[in-house]
């Protein structure tokens, strides 16, 4: 079955006909709170020059991702839940599916580096300024799109020349799950994927706990100053981190046992996968860092308070 010239059924949903309103709201309503509440993130550090710093920096450009990935997937959500049939075109599910992993490693390589600039900052503090230059910090920003989005660009374009012997994707969006679709995947495509998890998931996952346990030893050794930094940076990356990797053991399992679970349980586990973190995200963020928290009150509760 030549794959190029046929459409892929959606078969996520639950009760489109009868639920389709209630979709729309509900998807529409997500969207526009991820874009405001990302975009608030990224103004807010792009406009305050005391939040030009590589962990602020970092921060923008993770809701930059959020904002990207849920733009790569909400607005063929709407679409689908008004339209009479839900389809997508194999080249656009396979777009969709190079998007999402790609951003997704992406965050992954955004939190090491994150983890990494909190290490120089909490654990060689006399070193931070040489080490986290401003062509520091762009080479990190480089690497964390180029690399995911390379590795997972040779796995699409394999994929997608594959034979194709079915035709319903039993999810919402395009992810592991289209693997699926195809009568055989060869060899190299398992290894290449486990290359790729591998360095975009496993090691950075690796690399934050080190970081995170050394800097966890150094703030327990010192003063209340340093534990309190320690603390106030350090938490929300961890928050994010397990939230993010559960996610992501999320879309391991839809993938491997699809057929074991219900509808129900399917679509619930899926829209976590694309509602939690985008969401969720900046609101930790702009809580728990206490300089983005207090420039939020400032542009929210003192123009209240003025009106």
């Amino acid at each position: 079955m030549n794959a190029t010239h046929h459409l892929i059924s959606l078969g996520g949903y639950l009760d489109v006909d009868k639920y389709r309103y209630i979709y729309f709201v509900v998807f529409l309503t997500l969207y526009l709170l991820i874009l405001c509440c990302n975009l608030t993130i990224i103004c807010l550090i792009w406009i305050h020059r005391n939040l030009h710093e590589p962990m602020y920096i970092f921060i923008a450009f993770l809701s930059v991702n959020s904002i990207l990935l849920s733009t790569a997937i909400y607005p063929k959500l709407i679409v689908d839940v008004l339209s009479s049939r839900q389809t997508v075109s194999h080249a656009a599910c396979m777009l969709q599916y190079l998007i999402f992993y790609s951003l997704a490693g992406s965050d992954f390589l955004l939190l090491s580096a994150m983890s990494f600039d909190r290490y120089v900052s909490i654990c060689r503090p006399l070193h931070y300024a040489a080490t986290m230059r401003s062509a520091t910090v762009g080479l990190f920003l480089s690497l964390v799109w180029i690399l995911p989005a390379s590795l997972v660009l040779v796995a699409t374009v394999f994929t997608a020349k594959q034979k194709m012997c079915r035709l319903v994707l039993l999810g919402i969006f395009c992810n592991n799950s289209i693997q699926k679709l195809y009568c055989v995947l060869p060899r190299f495509l398992t290894v290449w994927g486990l290359f790729v998890l591998t360095n975009i998931t496993l090691i950075p996952v690796v690399f934050i706990v080190f970081t995170y346990i050394k800097i966890f030893i150094v703030a327990y050794r010192s003063c209340g100053e340093i534990r309190k930094k320690a603390a106030e940076t350090c938490l929300p990356h961890l928050m994010v981190l397990i939230g993010f990797s559960c996610l992501c053991g999320f879309d391991v399992i839809i993938a491997r046992l699809e057929s074991d679970l219900s509808d129900t349980v399917r679509l619930i586990m899926s829209l976590q996968i694309v509602v939690y973190n985008p969401l969720f995200n900046p609101i930790i963020y702009g809580v728990k860092m206490k300089e983005i928290w207090k420039h939020i009150k400032r542009l929210f509760f003192c123009r209240r308070t003025r009106v």
